[in-house]
């Protein structure tokens, strides 16, 4: 183990005999046992068979293809004239398949590497590996055995790759990799050129279709050159990386995110426009809390949707007065992290693995990664700003913690962010098809 245990769930008829001696066994105290029923597995409610009545469905949300990414023959081609940014589940998962499939029939192609964290039953990702390697490209898979509820899956994944030559690395104690990477190294013209995917989400096929995430296709060296430093630690922990464009956990991240709040503390106390904007699963850790909460003392504005677990208080007068925070919850499960910072104008964006949790930012491999194209921040930052109007799906955090939806004035549009989203994306297609 690596810590106590956080909750004891356990069956509401266990015999108190057994349940007094788990206790003992575990160091539990009374405020720890949680009570439930026989099935503690919820994952697999997903797999539930779907009721005949149409009137409880949802409106259809067909996939949307990317007509720009879409209008090349090749991805290395696409990839080498822009960036392309994809926006799950609204966009099809199937462009980082191609991505993949293309990698690993593609001649010129030297070397792939990716980080397995959660992957599909049937796996097309892993197929493609596992093709890669038999075709003589050098496949690098770094599998986490560690993730809650798929470790069936990814050790099985982990035995077929290997079985096809793949070079397969697994968990390590005390460190959980949660960056979601793959590189590609190709051959172009005598000269060695490297393709980058980075996403906030696996490289799930399944779980694509009902997370929010958003991945980047890139060529850009400040990233690529960086995600081979990734690789090189988790093939060899000796080697302790240097970054100056990713922010990863545990070397830097935390330091990098307390040094970009500071920037915004000074520029608040010189009396310059100072906001961030952040959205996470998940606002755990303590220092961070401090200084956001130090950050709203000098005037920052700050604006949070966090889906999950909020530790941080809104609201207070004196401690947290500039800082707003929303949960949003609706058909598909937001799961994106992205931090935003003023940074006096010259704004810096981030898409990222890692929620504000201590576990994030000490104990894993995760990668925050920057977004430098013009059209592809102005994209992110429409998708926030529906975000923070939505006024259907929303729920105001506050002190009481009875988080109310946000009241929806007379007269006022309604707002639903997922929606506005996705006929966002299918305005913006038909006008590039």
């Amino acid at each position: 183990t690596t810590g106590i245990p956080s909750r004891f769930l356990y069956d509401l008829n266990m015999p108190k005999s057994l349940l007094k001696y788990l206790k003992k066994v575990f160091f539990l105290q009374k405020e720890d046992l949680i009570q439930g029923g026989k099935y503690h597995n919820f994952n697999d409610f997903f797999s539930f068979p779907c009721p005949e009545d149409k009137g409880l469905f949802f409106d259809k949300f067909p996939e949307l293809p990317h007509s720009e990414f879409m209008k090349y023959k090749s991805v290395f081609d696409a990839v080498s004239d822009r960036d392309f940014i994809f926006h799950f589940p609204y966009q099809s998962f199937d462009n980082v398949i191609r991505f993949v499939e293309e990698s690993s029939n593609d001649k010129k192609v030297k070397s792939i590497k990716i980080s397995l964290y959660r992957v599909a039953d049937t796996s097309r990702i892993n197929k493609a590996l596992i093709n890669a390697s038999i075709r003589g490209i050098k496949v690098t898979a770094f599998n986490e055995v560690q993730a809650r509820f798929d470790e069936e899956a990814n050790l099985y994944w982990g035995d077929e790759l290997s079985k096809a030559g793949v070079n397969v690395i697994y968990s390590y104690d005390k460190l959980k990799v949660h960056a979601k990477v793959c590189l590609v190294t190709r051959e172009e013209n005598g000269n060695i050129k490297k393709y980058a995917f980075l996403s906030s989400g696996n490289f799930n096929e399944k779980t694509a279709k009902i997370y929010c995430d958003h991945g980047l296709l890139t060529s850009d060296k400040r990233i690529t050159n960086e995600c081979d430093k990734v690789f090189d630690y988790l093939e060899d922990r000796k080697k302790i990386p240097e970054f100056t464009n990713l922010l990863v956990a545990p070397f830097k991240l935390r330091n990098e995110l307390k040094a970009m709040i500071k920037k915004e503390i000074n520029n608040a106390k010189a009396g310059k426009k100072a906001k961030i904007t952040l959205k996470v699963n998940s606002l755990e850790d303590k220092i961070m809390i401090t200084q956001l909460y130090k950050a709203s003392n000098a005037g920052v504005k700050i604006k949070i949707i966090v889906r999950g677990i909020c530790c941080l208080i809104p609201g207070i007068v004196g401690m947290s007065e500039n800082i707003t925070i929303i949960s949003i919850i609706d058909r598909f499960l937001e799961h994106a992290r992205i931090y935003i910072f003023h940074n006096n104008g010259n704004e810096k964006i981030f898409i990222s693995s890692a929620d504000w949790m201590k576990r994030n930012l000490n104990r894993r491999v995760e990668v925050a990664f920057p977004i430098y194209e013009k059209c592809i921040r102005e994209e992110i930052e429409t998708l926030i700003k529906f975000q923070l109007k939505d006024n259907l799906k929303a729920r105001k955090v506050n002190i009481t913690q009875s988080n109310p939806f946000k009241k929806l004035k007379t007269g006022e549009k309604v707002v639903r962010a997922q929606y506005d989203t996705y006929y966002y994306l299918k305005r913006k297609n038909e006008k590039e098809a």
